[in-house]
């Protein structure tokens, strides 16, 4: 018998944890080579994992909605046969392990009660809350440590290092504790207790893990940039003429629908290439020029959350290259079946609005991005048309277009000019065009 380690897989460039969201196998449950043995969530998607033997699960190494990193061990499956993989590395390594008791001794006498971390705002890795709760760290300690990993999060080695040297503070130690231990119930108050219904008719859900998601984006964006809008009419009489003339034919030769996205997908990769100022993100204090232009297009699911495959090299696409990406992220995108790599790298994101009948609207900004482009409903409207014979009223087609950019880095002229360049090359669309 050897025992094989089932690691969390990379996911992706960008994608550096997941979080466990259910488990297909219970211990002592036989498992088939590729069988799924648990299913994960990224900050962007859902997928699984399956197993690459076979054999019997033998242990679990972490429990639904805890966080693994890429390359952690995350169960162990009993094979028939063959070399036995190298078993879970420890929390800590013995020398490490009789720094941390020697050193949290006094401390330990004065928690009598285990902290629930999950009131803390700040994200810890399940290995940091254990080494916590194994050495007696209170939530108000933990919080105060300075992180030295992404996104200043704390590792496993700054909380080690915390723990060595807190040993030789005892008096502060067991006064943050103390601290700590007194204002844990107002925190379980405040953060475990669900609203109450007046009159006990209302129904109160809460958000899934998505939304939850959904909801930190946007407030975090809205908090980050400085939110500004232009907007512009469009002519598209053309664009809708070419289509209704075009889309069967194209459907029949390329066994993909025609929509309108791919063709004002392809203007503002177009406008991009223009205005490169727009295709840009913003980390700190420094602005970071994109190479590649990526669309993001957001997408509503059948469950209402929101979610934003990317078209990667947008600009090198022609039109049926356009409207096959895009036909093939949105219908995997309603299927669930969009990977972690699908969702990341944009740097300029595209909304339609007009799905839903909305004239225009002010979206925002998918961070770190600095732009994004909101498609309002192409309607039939009475129009001033120019002609060397005089001007006349006529029924055109037209939509709005919303830029929402971040006045930060983008100042009103450029925005301004952006989202005019993608109207002029919309109408400036050739009626006589070949697919």
């Amino acid at each position: 018998m050897a025992k094989f380690e089932l690691k969390l897989p990379k996911m992706g460039e960008s994608v550096a944890e997941a979080t466990i969201t259910n488990w297909l196998k219970n211990v002592g449950d036989h498992i088939d080579a590729d069988e799924t043995v648990l299913e994960i969530a990224t900050d962007k998607v859902d997928s699984e994992v399956p197993s690459e033997v076979e054999g019997t699960l033998v242990e679990i190494l972490f429990q639904v909605d805890d966080v693994v990193q890429v390359g952690q061990t995350i169960a162990i499956i009993e094979t028939e046969g063959g070399a036995a993989a190298p078993a879970p590395a420890k929390t800590s390594a013995p020398a490490e392990a009789k720094v941390v008791a020697e050193a949290v001794t006094a401390a330990q006498d004065t928690v009598s009660t285990p902290v629930d971390f999950s009131d803390s705002e700040k994200f810890f890795s399940p290995l940091v809350k254990n080494i916590a709760k194994e050495e007696g760290v209170s939530l108000a300690e933990l919080e105060a440590i300075v992180g030295t990993g992404k996104d200043a999060r704390v590792t496993k080695n700054d909380i080690l290092e915390y723990v060595k040297n807190r040993g030789n503070q005892p008096q502060a130690v067991a006064a943050k504790v103390e601290a700590s231990k007194a204002a844990a119930p107002a925190a379980q108050t405040a953060t475990k207790v669900a609203p109450v219904s007046v009159n006990g008719a209302d129904e109160i859900v809460e958000m899934d893990r998505m939304r939850k998601l959904i909801a930190g984006y946007m407030v975090k964006s809205v908090q980050t940039s400085a939110h500004v809008q232009s907007f512009i009419e469009v002519d598209v009489t053309n664009i809708v003429n070419w289509r209704n003339k075009v889309k069967n034919s194209f459907e029949k030769r390329e066994g993909e629908k025609l929509t309108f996205t791919p063709i004002f997908m392809e203007a503002v990769a177009k406008a991009l290439k223009d205005f490169p100022g727009m295709n840009i993100s913003v980390e700190g204090d420094y602005i970071i020029k994109k190479k590649n232009i990526n669309l993001g297009m957001a997408a509503a699911l059948p469950n209402g959350n929101l979610i934003v495959p990317v078209i990667k090299n947008a600009d090198q696409l022609n039109l049926v290259g356009m409207a096959k990406a895009v036909n093939d992220l949105g219908n995997r995108a309603k299927a669930g079946k969009l990977k972690p790599d699908d969702t990341q790298g944009s740097t300029y994101t595209v909304t339609n609005v007009g799905t839903f009948g909305s004239v225009f609207g002010t979206p925002i900004i998918n961070q770190p991005e600095v732009g994004i482009l909101a498609l309002g409903a192409i309607r039939k409207v009475p129009a001033v048309i120019e002609t060397p014979e005089g001007d006349f009223i006529g029924i055109r087609q037209k939509m709005f277009l919303s830029h929402s950019y971040d006045h930060r880095v983008v100042d009103g002229a450029l925005g301004g000019q952006f989202v005019q360049r993608v109207a002029q090359i919309l109408e400036a669309f050739d009626p006589n065009r070949e697919v």
